[in-house]
């Protein structure tokens, strides 16, 4: 049996398609663009100056593996990969992660000012409500969830088909 995966206090583990021995991958509950994913570290940290050396290169490794797949697998021409460090930076769950979102130079829903993905990565990372940003790790919460309508959260079982679909492009790779 697979060990239970935790987002903070967030149980992830059907969320996630891609995982190594001190990273993993997850589908995104909102996602700003199809394919929208986060990577993170197995311990829940809530800085990267936290995590060890094998950490952080397990994270960067991760990082370009995942986002090599998610550019195939969504037909994208770029990635945009971000990390708010900290609850000044806009880090809504305390436990380090990246955003990759995959990019098209046609038909992406920023391609007419590139730059207008940050403020909203920025506006989905602040939309959780406080009480839950600020949860401990040891206190398991239900995910609570921003109320914007354009992008309404999906389901455990879409996330879940998603995930299922991703984990196809990782079946004969190791770390």
């Amino acid at each position: 049996m697979t060990t239970a995966l935790l987002f903070s206090t967030i149980d992830v583990t059907r969320q996630c398609f891609y995982r190594s021995s001190l990273s993993y991958a997850i589908v995104n509950l909102k996602p700003l663009v199809a394919g929208h994913v986060l990577v993170i570290p197995q311990r829940p940290v809530s800085r990267l100056q936290d995590l060890n050396d094998h950490e952080l290169a397990s994270l960067m490794s991760s990082i370009r593996r995942v986002g090599s797949v998610i550019e195939r697998a969504y037909g994208a021409d770029a990635l945009t990969i971000a990390c708010q460090d900290g609850k000044a930076a806009g880090q809504s769950i305390p436990h380090v992660h990246f955003h990759i979102l995959p990019r098209k130079s046609k038909g992406d829903r920023f391609e007419r000012n590139n730059d207008d993905v940050y403020p909203v990565l920025e506006d989905h990372e602040k939309a959780l409500p406080a009480d839950f940003r600020d949860a401990s790790v040891g206190n398991v919460e239900r995910l609570k969830v921003d109320a914007d309508d354009q992008r309404p959260p999906r389901s455990l079982d879409e996330m879940w088909e998603e995930a299922n679909w991703l984990k196809g492009f990782f079946v004969d790779t190791k770390e």
